[in-house]
């Protein structure tokens, strides 16, 4: 079927979506995704629009959509022995069989020289096209696959993958304030250790950095007044800080050692001004060294009476759980949680990826995976409020949806409709 350049070149002003049109070039004006592939056009018969053409003899349609200020919708071109043909005398029915057994179904009216669908053709635009049409008494029907942002990956592969997957749901959104600080001792972690009596030291049987246990023998030291050698025990188990004596020594009623209980530490974070009337005891902290994942759950116990040597800020403390593997003087980072709103719906950060213009995630159907495009809300770094995109329930890629990515990308299967 043969078209007149003149009916082409007016078709170029149109800017019109063609439904299988969509590559890697520079995108024209009006239409869908990202581009157009020269090399995608010999993929099928293409008619003025620059659409997918489905022929039945003398009787053709042209499919495309149209997105040029209005949401996507069909917008269908009927010919009659290569001519545009009154689009009051075809009677058409279009169904879009989705992943999940979804299917949309579109009808149509006349508008100038196409027929206009009833609907918009909402994200992802992936499906299996089933299009009929009656025209002059006959019917024709057509289907073909009409893929984007869709690929099929065993469940073995997918588990040696290390793909995880978890479905959309409601959730917490926390309101966070980032804030710096260090890990120091709590007052009660450390402990100083006396003569009882004054005299010589005889032997000294610690030294800095050592571990000792409560009762452990650190020193033995003679009376002067009853010319009695005794032991100088540890009080508390924990690591030697300070050590102030030698043998021969006098001891008095200065510290001998000052032993600390590293497991005793606490997070002393620096809250600005403009921040500190949100934070409160009890709320909330995540934290970790500077630059490390935030992997360490405590709250807020007080704030300390006086601001942070050499600034404005008030330090608040926050008690760190055993073997944090933080040592006194190390810098962390946090994120105070200072609000938390319930949402009806929403998915995990890490599974978010990009494609084209959009946010998405990964929908997992059997061991299929196909591309959703998200309308977000309010976030927090763990959580993403969903308003629009995917279904509650819907299952979802959360760990290592880059590797669907990466496949959909490999394979080609970007919006070629």
């Amino acid at each position: 079927m043969k078209y007149s350049k003149q009916l082409i070149g007016a078709a170029a002003l149109t800017g019109l979506l063609a439904l299988a049109s969509c590559g890697n070039s520079e995108p024209k004006t009006g239409q869908h995704g990202q581009g157009h592939e020269a090399e995608a056009a010999e993929d099928y018969e293409r008619g003025p629009h620059n659409g997918r053409l489905l022929e039945d003899g003398d009787f053709a349609v042209e499919m495309t959509i149209f997105e040029t200020g209005v949401p996507p919708q069909f917008r269908i071109y009927p010919y009659l022995k290569g001519e545009p043909a009154n689009p009051s005398s075809i009677d058409l029915t279009v169904r879009l069989h989705r992943l999940g057994d979804i299917v949309d179904e579109f009808f149509f009216s006349p508008r100038q020289d196409y027929l206009m669908g009833d609907g918009v053709v909402i994200e992802p635009h992936s499906f299996e096209v089933e299009v009929i049409a009656r025209q002059g008494g006959k019917t024709s029907s057509w289907r073909y696959d009409s893929y984007e942002g869709r690929t099929t990956i065993p469940d073995d592969v997918a588990a040696e993958a290390g793909l995880s997957v978890e479905n959309a749901g409601p959730a917490s959104i926390r309101d966070v304030i980032t804030v710096s600080g260090t890990v120091e001792l709590s007052p009660s972690a450390t402990a100083e250790v006396r003569a009882r009596y004054p005299g010589p030291v005889k032997s000294v049987n610690a030294k800095v950095g050592d571990y000792v246990r409560r009762g452990q023998t650190l020193a033995v030291v003679e009376s002067s007044s009853s010319l009695q050698e005794y032991t100088v025990p540890a009080p508390v188990s924990g690591t030697i800080l300070e050590r102030h004596t030698n043998a021969g020594d006098v001891a008095g009623s200065e510290a001998l050692f000052v032993i600390a209980d590293f497991a005793n530490a606490e997070a002393r974070l620096h809250v600005f001004p403009r921040d500190v009337l949100k934070v409160e005891p009890g709320q909330k902290v995540h934290l970790g060294v500077a630059g490390g994942d935030l992997d360490i759950e405590t709250t807020i116990s007080h704030f300390l009476p006086i601001t942070g040597a050499g600034s404005q800020t008030r330090v608040a403390v926050a008690g760190l759980p055993a073997e944090t593997g933080l040592q006194p003087g190390m810098r962390i980072m946090a994120e105070v949680t200072t609000a938390e709103t319930e949402v009806p719906l929403a998915v995990r950060e890490s599974g978010l990826q990009s494609f084209r213009d959009f946010t998405v995630v990964y929908a997992k159907v059997d061991e299929t995976y196909e591309v959703r495009m998200l309308d977000i809300g309010r976030r927090d770094g763990e959580y993403a409020e969903i308003l629009g995109g995917v279904k509650p329930g819907e299952t979802y890629v959360t760990e290592n949806s880059y590797l669907i990515k990466a496949d959909i990308e490999k394979s080609g299967a970007s919006h070629d409709h």
